[in-house]
């Protein structure tokens, strides 16, 4: 496993194409009283059907992240561009899961799969959006559900049915925040294979925010490591694709990664909990 300069450029290399460009980005949170810096001059660059997992603790600015690459909030400084273009706002080539479940309650299953298919597939029929909303929700195994609402569903059910309508936007790109982070850990895993291998048969280009080591190394080409406020280091993952945990595990270089994760992440808890203390 390599660790990746943020910045890394190859002399006389060709110049790669990139889906997402992060560009020396700086945010705050501001109240009526109070500045919070929550990022700080972070750099990076994602490939076109690349899976990079945004690893950190709490109030790292991971989320954060996440919401100025949907749109939700404009950076106070730098750029992010998405296909060559700055990003003006939420938009369609960009599907969001979030942690917390956020169906529409008065539709069924199958009526939120639907409601993605109308944002984006509006070159189908009423006829064909039916049949892909069902192929949707096959593929995330609820095609039986598909009548249900989501107070029928249980927690994990509609987390899949969040997946199954955010694959239905048919977006180029899917932002995902902690969305398993609610989840039994054996449908968690289920779900965590079912998003890496969805995402690779749809080539999406995905950032999935996570505070879960394993679950990086699972689904990942690269993990980025966050400390508050910016990015710590990035590693590569070169574990061939479909990925299953339990092979994994019992890898050396899994451990390798793993070790390597475990120190970026924990040292930066420690640092940040001796300057509490030195306070």
């Amino acid at each position: 496993m390599s660790e990746i300069n943020v910045n890394e450029k190859k002399e006389g290399a060709a110049e790669i194409p990139y889906t997402i460009e992060i560009n020396h980005v700086s945010f705050d949170y501001i109240d009526k009283k109070t500045r919070f810096g929550a990022l700080h001059d972070v750099s990076l660059k994602i490939r076109k059907g690349e899976f990079v997992c945004i690893l950190g603790s709490s109030g790292c600015g991971k989320s954060t992240l996440l919401g100025l690459l949907n749109g939700l909030n404009k950076a106070k400084s730098g750029e992010l561009i998405i296909n060559g273009k700055p990003i003006s706002g939420p938009g369609v080539d960009r599907a969001v899961v979030f942690q917390q479940y956020s169906l529409f309650p008065w539709l069924t299953a199958k009526g939120n799969v639907l409601f993605g298919l109308k944002q984006s597939a509006k070159k189908y029929t009423k006829k064909e959006r039916g049949e892909l909303a069902m192929q949707y929700l096959e593929s995330v195994g609820l095609g039986d559900s598909a009548d249900k609402y989501p107070s029928q569903l249980s927690g994990g059910m509609q987390q899949r049915v969040a997946v199954a309508r955010a694959l239905a936007l048919e977006s180029e790109i899917l932002l995902m925040d902690e969305p398993f982070g609610a989840i039994d850990p054996r449908l968690r895993l289920e779900l965590q294979e079912l998003v890496s291998k969805l995402s690779i048969e749809n080539q999406k280009t995905v950032v999935f925010v996570t505070h879960d080591i394993d679950e990086a190394i699972l689904l990942a080409d690269r993990i980025v490591v966050m400390e508050p406020g910016k990015i710590r280091t990035i590693l590569k993952v070169d574990f061939p694709h479909p990925r299953v945990r339990s092979e994994l595990i019992r890898s050396d270089d899994y451990e390798k990664l793993h070790r390597q994760l475990t120190s970026a992440f924990y040292d930066q808890l420690m640092e940040n909990i001796d300057k509490e203390v030195a306070l």
